[in-house]
């Protein structure tokens, strides 16, 4: 078994322990899901491009002066905030950087999966890590990307969602 699946096997493993394990506890002050992500991006109007264009999400705000755009597909909301001077930004590195190592959002079903595949490999500066592969045996489906200012995007299908 390659270190990666064993990486993404045990990631799972630790997710299904917390996620049992949060829901055992009473939740003393109230919070609940993630209400909205920020990420920082060198290029940002090929970044809301991305979202807006390449997956069919909406402008829903921003702040010009930041500057910044709020991007959502209705049910997850993104704030991409332009970095200061992209010229001296420091990509990140997920094995040594400290913060988001990707962000995952899951897809309707392996046909959209694919579909979103062909699609993304269409947009200009966006580089596709891995195309739509079984997350360690499967059936969960995923693939990886990085956006235009370099975000790590993963698009998963869940096991459940896969007919066999």
């Amino acid at each position: 078994m390659t270190n990666i699946f064993k990486t993404i096997l045990i990631t799972i493993t630790i997710g299904v322990i917390g996620f049992s394990i949060v829901n055992a506890q009473e939740n003393p002050f109230g919070t609940e899901g993630i209400n909205h992500t920020g990420l920082a991006v060198s290029r940002l109007d090929e970044s809301v491009s991305f979202f807006v264009e390449g997956l069919g999400w909406k402008k829903v705000g921003g702040d010009p002066d930041y500057p910044s755009v709020f991007v959502s597909n209705g049910k997850t909301l993104i704030t991409l905030w332009q970095v200061e001077d992209p010229m001296t930004a420091i990509p990140f590195h997920r094995c040594k950087n400290i913060g988001l190592h990707h962000l995952a959002i899951t897809v309707e079903s392996l046909e959209k999966l694919h579909a979103l595949h062909d699609r993304i490999k269409e947009i200009e500066g966006v580089n596709i890590e891995f195309a739509p592969e079984y997350l360690g045996n499967g059936p969960t489906t995923h693939m990886m990307i990085n956006e235009p200012s370099g975000i790590r995007l993963e698009f998963i299908v869940p096991g459940d969602r896969i007919k066999q």
